[in-house]
Parts: C-alpha cells; sequence; structure tokens
C-alpha cells in the first residue's frame, strides 16, 4: 500500500498548482473586464477554452488520484482479501476496549481492525508517532465497522477516537498501543 502521507503530499502539489491556474484565470478576467480602452473583452473562444482546459485537467487530477489512494483496492475487492490478523475492538462509554494490551502486528500483514460501539457514534483513527493519521474510520453503534490495512512501516502507533462524542471524547486516546514489528531486511 502506497503511505498515507505520501498520497497526501501529491495530492496537496497537483491541488495547489490546479487552484493557482483557477486563480490565474480569475485575476486575468477581473484584469480584461475593468482594463479600459476597446482590448478590454474576454474573447469566448479563449475563454471557454481555458475553461475546457481546467475541467480536462481537474477530471484528469481526480482519475489520476484515484489510483494512488491506498485502501482503494481492498475496499473494491474485498472479497479476495484475507486478513491476517483480526482485532475485535469495542469502544462503549467513551473508552476503547481492546483484545489485548498492545496490538502487535508484522511488518506487511493485512490487518482487520472490527470496531463495535455499544452507545454513540465515534471514530477509530490510527496515528503515527509525529501525530499524523495513518487512518481513520466512523463507528457507528449497530452497523459494521471494519476497515482493512497493511502496515508497511515498522513504529509504535496510538489509536484516537476521530468524531466528536461529546466532550469526553477528547480524551479517548490510547497512546503507543499498536506496535509494527521491523520488516524482515530492514
Amino acid at each position: 500500500m502506497v503511505d498515507s502521507s505520501t498520497v497526501l503530499w501529491g495530492q496537496t502539489i497537483a491541488y495547489t498548482i490546479y487552484c493557482l491556474v483557477i486563480l490565474l484565470l480569475m485575476a486575468w478576467f477581473a484584469y480584461k473586464i475593468t482594463k479600459t480602452g476597446k482590448d478590454n473583452k474576454v474573447k469566448p473562444a479563449l475563454f471557454y477554452t481555458f475553461v475546457g482546459f481546467l475541467t480536462a485537467l481537474g477530471v484528469s487530477l481526480h482519475i489520476i488520484t484515484y489510483n494512488t489512494i491506498p485502501w482503494t483496492p481492498v475496499d473494491l475487492n474485498r472479497s479476495e482479501y484475507v486478513p491476517d490478523k483480526t482485532f475485535d475492538i469495542t469502544v462503549e462509554n467513551h473508552e476503547f476496549f481492546l483484545p489485548a494490551e498492545k496490538l502487535v502486528i508484522d511488518c506487511n500483514d493485512l490487518v482487520l481492525f472490527d470496531v463495535t460501539s455499544k452507545d454513540l457514534t465515534y471514530g477509530f483513527g490510527i496515528f503515527r508517532e509525529d501525530n499524523s493519521m495513518v487512518f481513520q474510520m466512523q463507528v457507528v453503534p449497530g452497523h459494521r465497522n471494519d476497515i482493512l490495512w497493511q502496515f508497511d512501516k515498522p513504529g509504535i502507533y496510538t489509536i484516537r477516537s476521530t468524531e466528536y462524542s461529546g466532550p469526553r471524547g477528547i480524551f479517548m486516546i490510547l497512546k503507543d498501543v499498536v506496535e509494527v514489528l521491523p520488516c524482515e531486511g530492514s
């Protein structure tokens, strides 16, 4: 799987450039319509060509980044994947209940996090040591809430609630409870 931080950087760069091009179009259009003299009209052919270019660029960005999102193949072909490990986690009364004190995962294992809420809607997120998010999902009572994830980098991770579930929800943090062991050969 592509690391989510890599995807974020790539999308940040691509969409920043896209937004800058749109802002340039707006500035050019504003300049042309406020300019005095006989050359103050925006030629429709040029304007619509530029809008067509932006549309094609925007759709292309979506198509290209669709395949870089790391969980897409797993979610689309769910029946073809068998997890190496499954962790059944329960959430109730603003507290996570884990199957073990520490969730130990071998590098490159495909892990199924099956999270059940007994009372409220919570979030379930895994965070790196630098507090950047690896993934998250919403945990809704009475529904299946699970996610498959493959950890390809060793490290210690934290579990946090990523949804507002009342004032006590801010304390739903389990520090350093997920450990991904070093990969072979590293």
